[in-house]
């Protein structure tokens, strides 16, 4: 269960203030050697005033009809803005996965666009050398989406997702 604190966002966050909420909605994933699929998504972004933003995500693989199959993945992670105005990410994985993601946000617009600085990964954690991913709020919506280079594979699309504000 997640627990905000009705608190004044830190200021030096500011420009990831839209990023703050419970989110919902459904995106597509796929990759050389698994069948794309539909999945839904729940992520909860919060802060307690301090200088970073706290991300949990988790996603369900879903059926033709829309209903919850399988649970898929889950994220956990840090949002902070540096002095430099550089974006970083950091997300911890159940799978035996830490990124570090780095990048910046467009001046003009609420988007964030992302690559890994840095993987580690488990012993038994399957390959994964590197990402890029881009977050916008667009018509009050959430998009995300999500390039990898894995399992031996080049840099190429892996996931995106639309989600939609709720509570």
């Amino acid at each position: 269960m997640a627990f905000e604190l009705d608190v004044t966002l830190n200021p030096i966050m500011a420009p990831l203030a839209w990023m703050v909420g419970r989110w919902e909605g459904a995106g597509v994933i796929g990759y050389p050697g698994m069948e794309s699929a539909n999945f839904g998504q729940e992520v909860i972004c919060s802060h307690d005033q301090r200088a970073f933003l706290r991300w949990e995500s988790r996603t369900w693989q879903l059926d033709d009809a829309g209903n919850q199959v399988a649970p898929l993945a889950t994220e956990l992670g840090f949002w902070r803005v540096l002095d430099s105005g550089e974006i970083e990410f950091l997300l911890a994985h159940p799978t035996g996965i830490v990124e570090m993601y780095v990048g910046d946000r467009d001046a003009h617009r609420p988007v964030v666009n992302l690559r890994t600085d840095g993987v580690m990964r488990s012993p038994q954690a399957k390959e994964y050398n590197a990402a890029t991913r881009m977050y916008g709020f667009v018509e009050s919506q959430l998009m995300w989406a999500m390039d990898m280079a894995a399992q031996g594979h080049p840099m190429q699309s892996h996931a995106s997702a639309t989600l939609k504000r709720v509570g």
